[in-house]
């Protein structure tokens, strides 16, 4: 008779057929997991396993691998649901090379503003996907959205370098549909124009050069300003004419510039912060309001602090509540010390993998004040944390722990110990396992699944990755869930996957679903 124990085990298993970069067992994911993982979370920077060299490499193999609509569909996804610039303009660059009826339909969504624009031409003008040329199609695009932009995007997509909008208004040359729209290019390349046609932030910028203290400040970008002598009543004007992420970006220059001073201008600027239309809006990432929280000058009026947490609960507000017992587990060891973003001399985030790990695990507790927190390295680490303490400080809490290897299977092996039942293990890591070596046909991370699943047949996994790459400790299967990125709408398809919403190809499906039109 089979060892009924042995092949009790493997019933539904699947053999791990590669390794990670930790040199840890894992499985491959599908090309199409792959470009939406890497498009989710690729930041083409210098990361703890992967250089920016190999991460282009990969992401334009997977993206000549796939279908062209499923290419044009990440991008899609990354840029309206990941909130990413530069991986969705590289797979729109892709794209132009495959199929260009697809580019034009994709385009104006996923390239739909200045920045993206500059993102675009520089990396078809690197060679980095074969052509050094925009080509036909993608000039009449840009083309396109050179006259179709307001005069105000126009403004604030002259603020950049390497490409500016000035080389690529001389690269596209835009046949203007007015002779206003004449006069601003012609303005904007530097050349001689009728400034009587200029739209009107422009006369009011150049009058304000010639005269600061005689003239109203302009509205325009306000990087266009700061060589000029301006009052803190000018910064204040600035301050609440600007954007709300300029805002967020720009806290502690407008407490240098005396902003702060003026109580009614501090009281306004409060509620923008928190505001919830503008939060959602902005497409923030929950982490990005975390940087400005932690780099906020000491000497910030408390109602700007405040402000910034209530940001943050509003910002992490669509996290589900599940149904049963939760158990979240932030992976805490020592690669998630990595900036999240990567590292790149002069543009380094200062926050890194397990600030966003502790971040998410925080927002879960906040909307599931039952939930086990499990943080873990080569095994699970305690720390004692509070469900009505604020998201921040839960995520400040669990990121100053840890450090160790990485044993992506120590929550599960916790909680079988423990025989604790559970309905969904919400797993947030860089999925990079290696310390917890043994298993010799599935991962160790499935080994413990698969006994916990012996005890909670209804149980659901989900592996939440914020790294980039191209294997997973948990294949795909109908309890197990594999998704990438760190913006906050990870969590609708979690709440999805919990109410048996998504289809069998889970993040895949929901991609696929997506419009063009």
């Amino acid at each position: 008779m089979a060892n009924k124990a042995l092949f009790g085990f493997l019933r539904g298993a699947q053999r791990a057929e590669t390794q990670n970069h930790a040199g840890g067992a894992a499985y491959k994911r599908s090309d199409e997991q792959a470009l939406a993982q890497l498009a989710a979370t690729g930041c083409l920077n210098q990361t703890f396993y992967l250089d920016a060299e190999t991460q282009l490499e990969t992401l334009f193999d997977l993206g000549h691998k796939v279908e062209p609509d499923f290419l044009a569909k990440t991008a899609l996804w990354a840029r309206q649901e990941g909130y990413m610039k530069d991986m969705p303009a590289l797979l729109m660059a892709i794209l132009s090379t495959r199929e260009p009826d697809l580019l034009t339909r994709a385009f104006p969504h996923v390239i739909d503003n200045g920045r993206m624009i500059r993102n675009f031409v520089q990396i078809i003008r690197s060679g980095a996907v074969g052509r050094t040329s925009l080509g036909s199609r993608p000039k009449r695009l840009i083309q396109a959205w050179l006259n179709q932009a307001s005069d105000h995007a126009l403004l604030a997509a002259s603020v950049g370098q390497s490409p500016s909008l000035a080389d690529i208004i001389r690269m596209t040359h835009p046949k203007p549909a007015s002779a206003e729209r004449a006069a601003f290019f012609a303005w904007l390349v530097g050349k001689p124009c009728d400034v009587a046609k200029l739209p009107k932030a422009v006369q009011e910028f150049l009058a304000f050069k010639k005269d600061p203290k005689g003239s109203p400040i302009p509205d325009v970008p306000f990087q266009m300003l700061t060589a000029l002598p301006l009052t803190d009543r000018h910064w204040a004007k600035i301050a609440e004419r600007g954007g709300w992420h300029m805002l967020r970006m720009n806290l502690n220059t407008l407490q240098r510039n005396g902003v702060f001073k003026l109580t009614a201008t501090t009281r306004r600027l409060a509620d923008r912060l928190s505001n919830a239309n503008e939060i959602a809006r902005a497409r923030v990432f929950p982490y990005q309001l975390m940087a400005a929280w932690m780099h906020a000058h000491p000497d910030l009026p408390e109602s700007i602090r405040s402000a910034l947490q209530d940001a943050m609960e509003i910002s992490v507000g669509n996290v589900p509540k599940v149904k049963g017992v939760v158990a979240v587990c932030p992976d805490v060891s020592g690669s998630m010390t990595m900036s999240v973003s990567g590292w790149r001399r002069g543009a380094t985030s200062k926050i890194r993998c397990v600030d966003v790990a502790g971040l998410m695990a925080a927002s879960v507790l906040r909307a599931n004040p039952d939930a086990f927190v499990l943080p873990f390295e080569h095994e699970v680490v305690k720390v004692r944390l509070n469900p009505r303490d604020t998201v921040l400080t839960n995520a400040h809490k669990l990121a100053a722990v840890g450090g160790g290897g990485t044993a992506c299977s120590a929550p599960l092996a916790k909680l079988n110990a423990m025989r604790q039942p559970v309905d969904m293990v919400i797993l947030i890591s860089d999925n990079e396992s290696w310390a917890d070596r043994g298993a010799h046909w599935g991962t160790p991370l499935m080994r413990e699944w698969m006994r916990l699943k012996s005890r909670n047949p209804d149980a659901k996994l989900v592996c939440l990755d914020i790294t980039p790459n191209t294997t997973t400790p948990a294949h795909e299967r109908p309890d197990v869930l594999n998704i990438g990125g760190f913006s906050d709408r990870v969590f609708d398809l979690i709440a999805a996957f919990s109410e048996d919403r998504l289809n069998a190809e889970h993040w895949v499906g929901a991609i696929k679903r997506r419009r063009l039109d």
